[in-house]
This record gives structure tokens, sequence and C-alpha cells, in this order.
């Protein structure tokens, strides 16, 4: 009973060691081995680093200390990673579709036939459209009057409250203007219902790809499915209607490949998904922030809100124009450094 006990102790001490050692080394027996054996033609090295356990890798340790410094490789979320904290290198990667096939946020969310998944003349084509529709001097012409009386009845409402939740009132201004913009919606049940679906599908990309019960992967793929099904009839009603609305939709049901052919139902679906998941979050987080490092610097508030009532005074129309807002020196300097 003795050497029975004492055998299993000496296995225990000797054995866990080991068992730890060799989990310790896995990923990196698994992944970077065969490199260092049988390296790519490309003669390419791995930067510095280590990618630790089985599956967890070191991303326990990256949810505790927050970003690194420089770049180094390492498993994080089921996978082998290289954080990269250089701009120029982080633009090397944006800009070249061809060596890096970009693979989050999911593309069973996004649609594969969505702008972030494809690559080569499409992207290139999907792109130079939402270029020209969001970011272009003439289309934020058009978008400044559909989106500042909505957001002056939000303020004027919020100062009517007194006390409010920041970000829940922007994320739902910012999805009123998303459903306005993208698809000719207006507030109510409907956009209601697409803006939880969203959120749902939010959840879910931040979250691993487990398609299994109960995750939150799973519940976000049931949401697109959801949303695939209502953008669908939205869709057929668009092919009836005689005149356009000139939203998103309408715009990505006119593009054209160089054969003259234009994107089927499911490619306008999924860069509707897509570029309203790309949008909505950001927009209302930027917002958000906006307010609060406005209310924490009185002084510059109080510039800004001398700057824009000096204008508004000298205008004849109801709202802020394109043109105005370039003239104001101090609101764009602010905006920027936001």
């Amino acid at each position: 009973m003795e050497n029975s006990t004492g055998v299993w102790l000496g296995l225990t001490l000797v054995g866990l060691p080991l068992l730890g050692l060799l989990l310790w080394w896995w990923n990196e027996l698994w992944f970077v081995l065969p490199l260092k054996l049988w390296p790519s033609t490309s003669n390419a090295k791995l930067p510095p680093g280590h990618m630790g356990f089985p599956f967890l890798g070191e991303m326990l340790t990256f949810l505790w200390y927050g970003d690194g410094v420089g770049m180094f490789r390492t498993y994080l979320f089921g996978k082998p990673s290289i954080i990269a904290c250089f701009p120029a290198v982080n633009k090397f990667v944006f800009q070249t579709d061809d060596i890096f096939m970009l693979d989050w946020p999911s593309v069973e969310l996004m649609g594969y036939t969505s702008l972030v998944a494809v690559h080569g003349r499409s992207h290139e084509r999907l792109r130079n459209f939402v270029t020209n529709v969001i970011n272009r001097p003439n289309s934020l012409r058009n978008i400044a009057p559909k989106v500042q009386p909505r957001m002056v009845a939000a303020l004027q409402s919020w100062a009517q409250k007194g006390r409010i939740n920041v970000y829940d009132e922007f994320n739902k201004v910012a999805f009123e203007n998303i459903g306005k913009l993208f698809a000719s919606l207006e507030p109510g049940p409907l956009l209601d219902t697409i803006d939880n679906l969203f959120a749902g599908i939010l959840k879910g990309v931040r979250a691993l790809p487990y398609n299994i019960p109960g995750t939150s992967f799973r519940h976000a793929s049931q949401c697109r499915k959801k949303l695939v099904a209502i953008f669908s009839v939205l869709l057929e009603k668009k092919k009836t209607q005689k005149e356009m609305t000139n939203d998103l939709m309408d715009g990505l049901m006119q593009i054209k490949d160089d054969e003259g052919n234009k994107l089927s139902d499911l490619e306008v679906i999924d860069n509707i998904v897509s570029l309203v998941v790309a949008g909505y979050a950001s927009t209302a987080i930027s917002s958000m922030w906006a307010v609060y490092y406005l209310a924490k610097y009185p002084n510059v508030l109080e510039k800004l809100r001398d700057e824009n009532m000096t204008l508004s005074q000298n205008k004849k129309g109801d709202h802020i124009t394109f043109e105005d807002i370039m003239k104001m020196k101090y609101t764009n300097k602010v905006s920027f450094m936001h």
C-alpha cells in the first residue's frame, strides 16, 4: 500500500510538471515548429512571442493587461495571432487584400458576398461605391440635412428629460438615421425589431465562433437569418416602386460589374448587414465620447456654442450645411481631435 502510494506520488510530482510544460509549449510545437522545420519560399520570419496553452493561448493574460507594446505573436480567442501596435504595420495590413485575407468579423455573420469578405475587383467595386455614397463631399452634403432634424429633435427631448443615458440615446438616434439612410425606414415597430436583431449580431461578432445552442454566436446567426428575411421583403417592395428613394439599398441595387451584371439580392443584403454593423456601434460610441469630453471641458463647449450660434444667427436656413461646417475652424479642430 505504501509502495503504491509512493509510486502515485512520484508520478504526480513528475507527471504534472511535464504535462504543464507540454501544454505551455503545445501551440508553439503545433504552429511555429513546422514553420521552422519547413520554411516557406518567402523566408518570412515570425515576430517574437509565445502562444501559450492550447485553445486558451494567452487570452487571459491579454484580457487582464490590455494592450501590449510593439509586435509579437500569441494565441488569442482560439486562433494563432500577431499583435501589431505600429500604425505603419496596421496600415500595410489593411491595404493589402491580396496578402492578408480578412477573417474578422465573422464572414458567416457579415455575409460571404459582403464588402468584408470579397476580394479583388469585386471588393474594389463595392468599396468605391460605399466611399462615394458616404465619404465624398457631395454625399455629405446630402446626408447632413437628413440627419440634422432628427438630431436636433433628440437634443431638445434630452433637455426636457434632464438626465439621460447618453450611450442608449445615441444608439437610438444613430439607428434611426441608419434606417432612413440605408433603407428609407421610419421609426416604428419594424425598425425596433431590426435594431434588436442587429444588437444580437453585434454580441456574436465579439464572441467565439461556436455555432452551438446557447452561445452568443448561435444567437447572432439566428438574428442574421431573420434580418435576411426582413430585408428580402423590403428588397422585393423596392423592385415594384416606380420611383427610387435614393437610399443605400437603392444604390446597391444599381451597381453593375464590367459586364453589366447587377448585384444579386443576397449581395445587396449582405452588404447592408455588414455596413450597418460597421457604422452602428461606432457612430453611437464616438458620439457618446464627444458628449462626455464636451461635458468634461466646459470651456471647449462654450467656444463651440459661440461659433455655432454666431453662424446660425447669420443664416437664412434652419440647419447648418456642409459648406457651413467647413467654415467653422474651431468646430473642425474639435471634431478632428475627437
